[in-house]
């Protein structure tokens, strides 16, 4: 059972879904053990993976937007998260993802984003989307490039350096293109 008033999208391999308690295990191990925590500020403890999970039903809660849990098709397994999100120091809206650790590398990320582009310019008018992105990070930076985003600016956000990438408009034909393939 969602936790969240998320809608379900889906893909061609996959499901973005609300958060559901089963999620937080994948979750915490991402947060505590993956050393690709490095890009969005280190790792953290299990208190901090509790605090990320609950703030982000609570992010759903506030905005109506937030992180979709993304989960294979075929298995149900989850393989990370990826979502539009808004802090509080925030310039705008922000498409962002995580993978989970052995999901990396199979496009996952590029799918479900093409999905939540979509989905946030055609149903809650929120276009065309930021992502922020460690300038060491060079797999998001790859991503949105793939996605047809630019890089706008460079900025300290949260006290962190990072790299303001614009993304497509969700009308734009390059998306449209891109969301078909995905989608379909």
């Amino acid at each position: 059972m969602s936790l969240t008033s998320a809608p379900t999208l889906t893909t061609a391999r996959l499901v973005l879904r609300g958060p559901q308690k089963r999620d937080l295990a994948a979750f915490a191990a991402w947060v505590t053990q993956s050393a690709r925590m490095d890009a969005v500020g280190g790792p953290g403890s299990e208190r901090d993976a509790w605090r990320g999970f609950i703030a982000g039903i609570g992010h759903w809660q506030w905005h109506g937007y937030g992180f979709f849990t993304v989960a294979e098709r075929a298995s149900g397994i989850a393989t990370g998260r990826v979502g539009v999100i808004n802090h509080i120091e925030w310039p705008q809206p922000e498409m962002a993802w995580h993978m989970f650790d052995g999901f990396e590398g199979r496009s996952y990320a590029f799918e479900a984003a093409c999905a939540v582009r979509e989905w946030a310019g055609r149903s809650l008018g929120l276009e065309p989307l930021i992502s922020l992105i460690a300038p060491t990070n060079t797999r998001s930076i790859a991503l949105a490039t793939r996605l047809g985003a630019t890089e706008e600016r460079r900025d300290v956000v949260d006290g962190e350096d990072c790299i303001i990438f614009r993304h497509l408009s969700h009308s734009d034909p390059r998306a449209i293109a891109q969301a078909a393939e995905a989608i379909a």
